[in-house]
């Protein structure tokens, strides 16, 4: 009898514990979708010049922000509905989705059915439709072509010239970040890194035994014990030497003497990490990591600092990239293309300090080769960005061949410039 009691009460805590987690993190994902659609949809609504935007929804074919809209049941199509009628306060409107948890974000204005769809433009009668239609950012191009044939059917000829791209607007909107935002990436970021620098050590790792792929099924299997999910699939797990990266994630056996890293990100409350960490497997004689190594490393480590220091906000990503290679090649670095190093003396860097937070390669602005609109795109406070960097410093034991050392954690850019949202990596991990 006692056992039956302790096995029902336990089971009990269990099921509260777990309600209650549930319960907390749909609480936090409220609040920032309360205070983004006060805070940021009216200003970058007007910023864009759109006075009605679309989102569009399918049973089965669910638009990219349909999360971050409340989410809800969707028969044949279903509209979130954000229209700019001249107060402060954008009108929201659901039409064609229900559910109670929907209801309950107390997030919207009007619940209606998909029926009402023509009637409600009408009555707005809006200058610019925006849809999430975009060849450059995928987060912004929820709507499919059968569904915008559709939309023109349903509106009619009239609003169909009406139809813009909600491209800017959608990564405007997804970029810039209220405080309760930020403070769930800082959370994210903090079970990126935890769970990344536990994978590089012994705790995981056997030299001899363990395979790159074992440590990277290891972090999967972290996602799945604490509800997370991620951006990028299986973790890179890759062993790198002089002539470059050997092997990611794959049956290769860790061996002593390899260089590792690891590039990842996690996904926690639909807010996405991207980072990296390293590590040196210390061969049976060695206490420390070699000298050349942690040189090498400390150069990274430099060529970071600058970064940080030169990133502002109120100019173009564009601009901060000029910056910021002007302030490497003043401090004695050169720069160069993705793996492409010189055969000189120097530490030779590329930077690809991407968006986050909405996905681990984020929708807003980007100072980064890989991202060339976005590019254009004027970096503001409160945009996340992965400072990422590749750093490539010659090795004497490699015969002058360049080892190349990746940095990258995830910050917030403010008034005052680059600032992180949790500690970042300062050391080449040791595994004994």
């Amino acid at each position: 009898m006692k056992k039956i009691t302790f096995t029902f009460l336990a089971l009990l805590f269990f099921t509260v514990s777990y309600s209650q987690e549930s319960f907390r993190r749909w609480r936090k994902a409220n609040q920032i979708r309360l205070d983004k659609f006060d805070l940021i949809l009216p200003e970058v609504m007007r910023e864009n010049k759109i006075d009605m935007w679309i989102i569009m929804c399918r049973e089965g074919n669910f638009d990219p922000l349909y999360t971050e809209m409340g989410e809800g049941y969707v028969g044949k199509n279903g509209y979130y509905i954000f229209t700019d009628v001249g107060r402060p306060r954008i009108e929201r409107a659901v039409l064609g989705i229900e559910g109670y948890l929907l209801e309950e974000t107390k997030a919207y204005d009007y619940f209606g059915s998909e029926s009402e769809l023509k009637d409600f433009v009408t009555k707005r009668d809006p200058k610019h439709i925006g849809l999430n239609m975009s060849k450059n950012i995928g987060s912004a191009d929820g709507l499919s072509y059968t569904g915008r044939q559709e939309l023109a059917e349903l509106l009619g000829s009239k609003f169909e010239a009406r139809f813009v791209s909600a491209e800017k607007l959608v990564s405007d909107f997804r970029s810039r970040h209220v405080a309760s935002e930020i403070a769930v990436f800082a959370e994210a970021g903090d079970y990126s890194y935890q769970i990344a620098e536990r994978a590089l050590s012994n705790e995981v790792i056997t030299p001899g035994v363990t395979t790159l792929e074992n440590v990277a099924w290891w972090m999967k299997e972290q996602l799945f014990k604490n509800n997370l999910q991620s951006s990028f699939g299986m973790p890179s797990i890759y062993v790198t030497g002089p002539n470059g990266i050997e092997a990611t994630s794959t049956d290769r056996i860790i061996q002593r003497g390899d260089i590792l890293m690891l590039d990842w990100g996690v996904g926690f409350i639909h807010m996405y990490t991207d980072m990296k960490r390293m590590a040196y497997v210390l061969k049976a004689d060695e206490k420390e990591v070699p000298k050349s190594i942690q040189h090498a490393f400390d150069q990274a480590v430099k060529v970071r600092q600058v970064v940080v220091n030169t990133i502002k906000s109120g100019i173009t990503a564009k601009q901060n990239e000029i910056n910021v290679y002007k302030a490497l090649q003043d401090g004695g670095f050169s720069q160069i293309e993705f793996n492409k190093p010189g055969a000189d003396d120097k530490t030779d860097v590329i930077i690809g300090c991407h968006s986050v937070g909405d996905w681990g390669h984020g929708s807003g602005p980007s100072i980064a080769f890989f991202n060339p609109v976005r590019l254009t795109y004027t970096v503001r406070p409160t945009n996340l960005f992965s400072i990422e960097l590749f750093a490539y410093t010659p090795m004497p034991e490699w015969g002058g061949k360049k080892l190349r050392i990746p940095l990258e954690d995830d910050a917030v850019v403010t008034e005052r410039g680059v600032e992180w949202v949790y500690p970042v990596n300062q050391h080449v991990l040791a595994i004994k």
